[in-house]
């Protein structure tokens, strides 16, 4: 198994990282603004990914496999590209000095291909966004993200 891991640290409260992670709002504020569904444990989340001429280019969803507030978020794709169907993405918060710092991970890919590589590279860049985010209030969630090559 594969697994596509990143640092990140934002300089807010981790009960505000939280927020942005475990809720409709906070995740459309970051990743995609087009995020709908239950966000509680056992819920399932839908996020859909829109070139900026409307036109959808990907959708999956998840299950919230679990919640800790202020410490870690868990979810399972349950549909999306087959690559990523089954795999976990978490995240675990922890706060040091001014700082709380996210280890993201996303767990269980089954081999490491070039769509690992993007995709490790989109998730840099969401991470960016969930950090400006919180510490700005303004993020960079699709349709508006980074464009890293001609996938998106």
């Amino acid at each position: 198994m594969v697994d596509i891991i990143h640092r990140v640290g934002v300089r807010a409260s981790a009960s505000s990282v939280y927020t942005a992670l475990s809720t409709t709002d906070g995740i459309a504020g970051w990743w995609t603004k087009e995020t709908t569904g239950d966000t509680r444990i056992g819920g399932t989340l839908n996020v859909r990914f829109l070139a900026e001429s409307g036109q959808e280019i990907g959708s999956m969803n998840m299950e919230i496999v679990e919640l800790i507030p202020d410490k870690t978020v868990h979810w399972r794709f349950t549909s999306g590209p087959d690559e990523w169907i089954d795999t976990d993405v978490v995240f675990d918060l922890a706060e040091d000095g001014d700082y709380t710092i996210v280890l993201f991970s996303h767990k269980n890919w089954r081999e490491a291909i070039e769509f690992t590589a993007h995709c490790s590279m989109k998730w840099a860049t969401f991470m960016l966004s969930l950090k400006d985010l919180v510490e700005t209030g303004i993020g960079k969630p699709s349709p508006t993200d980074i464009k890293i090559d001609n996938w998106n």
